[in-house]
């Protein structure tokens, strides 16, 4: 304020120490005054501390990663957030029995071997009940040494957007972070064990159904659960020819896993799909190399919207694909 009052002060036509009640014209000081106060914009103090400030800097920076994320208003598609898988259109479904028969003969020469050990990409939604829905891109590589320890290394990347920004939500609030940012990396002293996960997989699928009905915290093991068994496994261990070879026969037995046809995964691999609903208003789908038995993936995805976590119909809960 007290800016505007010394422009008008300078802009006065009738200074007290001018003519009384001057009818003329302004003078040239006046004239540019008056033009500074009705044409510049108006002069900014910058009083608040620099940590104020920051923290405006810290709620932009949320602001436009929930923008890329969610779209903006016009409905503008989430860039982190990504869609549901799509069958390719005329593709012929393998029923999972050929699937497990094709496997049980890849597996003759017992190789790849099993691997203690996993490497996963995984898309996970984050939902509050204060905060919109945030997916959550990050990649995992655990590998154990013969001593019994092993390391875990886990970056914030999204393979569909190689090079661009990540939403994290590191330290439980959403920003955004360089591609291949590490989150975490630790390395463990020597463990051993008798009981999953630490146990070695059975390749035998009988023995491989107990072994995952344990790891599950479960008496019986329905489809769903099976699908939950074999990702926690999968999270832990990459399976070889013989180990894949059981796992495809206990997913060809379970019932309830419909042959839908051929899809890409987000790495941009080929493989079968198989889905059902989970009675809890998911769709799971389960990705097979067709040839090997090979899990390439698992997708969770809304079938109806969830209101009070502001999640739509369709929306990708969980997605985890796993490599060698």
């Amino acid at each position: 304020m007290a800016d505007e009052l010394d422009l008008l002060r300078a802009a006065d036509p009738a200074p007290a120490a001018g003519p009384h009640f001057g009818d003329g014209p302004l003078d040239h000081t006046a004239e540019r005054h008056l033009a500074r106060l009705l044409h510049e914009p108006r002069p900014v103090r910058r009083t608040r501390p620099r940590l104020a400030w920051g923290l405006v800097a810290t709620v932009a920076v949320v602001a436009t990663a929930l923008t890329l994320l969610l779209g903006g208003s016009a409905g503008t598609p989430a860039l982190a957030a990504p869609r549901p898988l799509t069958v390719r259109a005329h593709s012929v479904p393998v029923p999972l029995a050929d699937v497990a028969e094709l496997a049980a003969v890849a597996a003759r020469d017992g190789s790849p071997a099993l691997r203690q050990g996993t490497h996963v990409q995984s898309w996970s939604l984050g939902m509050s009940d204060d905060k919109p829905p945030v997916t959550l891109p990050e990649e995992r590589v655990v590998r154990w040494r013969a001593d019994g320890s092993h390391t875990e290394l886990v970056v914030a990347t999204d393979p569909g957007r190689p090079g661009r920004p990540v939403l994290t939500d590191e330290g439980d609030t959403p920003r955004l972070v360089e591609d291949g940012h590490v989150l975490s990396r630790r390395t463990y002293p020597p463990m051993w064990g008798d009981a999953p996960p630490l146990a070695t997989p059975p390749h035998d699928p009988a023995k491989l159904r107990t072994y995952l009905t344990e790891l599950n915290y479960t008496d019986t093991l329905s489809t769903p659960e099976l699908l939950d068994a074999a990702a926690e496994l999968l999270d832990n261990w990459t399976l070889g020819a013989r180990e894949s070879a059981a796992l495809a026969e206990l997913f060809a037995k379970a019932g309830g896993l419909r042959p839908v046809g051929e899809v890409t995964d987000r790495l941009g691999r080929t493989g079968q799909a198989y889905v059902c609903d989970d009675g809890s208003g998911q769709r799971r789908m389960l990705i097979l190399d067709p040839a090997t038995g090979t899990v390439l993936g698992m997708e969770a995805v809304l079938t109806r919207a969830d209101p009070d976590y502001g999640v739509k119909a369709g929306a990708v809960m969980q997605y985890s694909v796993w490599m060698r």
